[in-house]
């Protein structure tokens, strides 16, 4: 089975995100958002990668309610949640690498 990014929403962050059993990189993004398109090549190639965790994109504009929750001011966010807290914050593109990093040390 090929992993892809899940799909988070409003309705689905608390199971599929606070309630894991293993850590989980939320990509807060925005359709419009031109580093959010780069960032999302990336996030999808880490999805395929990553085995130990979960990976997934939460679109802003189509859930304001958990964006807000969390504090999203700017996209793209990524925010690693592990426990039901959010572990770590990293803003802007970044590489597979330092994302795989990030997520390996939580």
């Amino acid at each position: 089975m090929i992993a892809m990014e899940l799909k988070l929403t409003d309705k689905n962050f608390e199971s599929e995100v606070l309630k894991s059993d293993v850590p989980v990189l939320v990509d807060f993004f925005a359709p419009w958002c031109g580093p959010c398109q780069m960032l999302g090549t990336i996030i999808g190639k880490l999805a395929l990668e990553v085995t130990d965790a979960k990976v997934g994109k939460l679109d802003v504009d189509e859930n304001p309610d958990t964006a807000e929750a969390y504090d999203v001011m700017s996209v793209p966010t990524i925010k690693i949640f592990k426990g039901g807290k959010v572990v770590k914050e990293l803003s802007g593109i970044q590489t597979v690498d330092k994302l795989k990093e990030a997520l390996a040390t939580v």
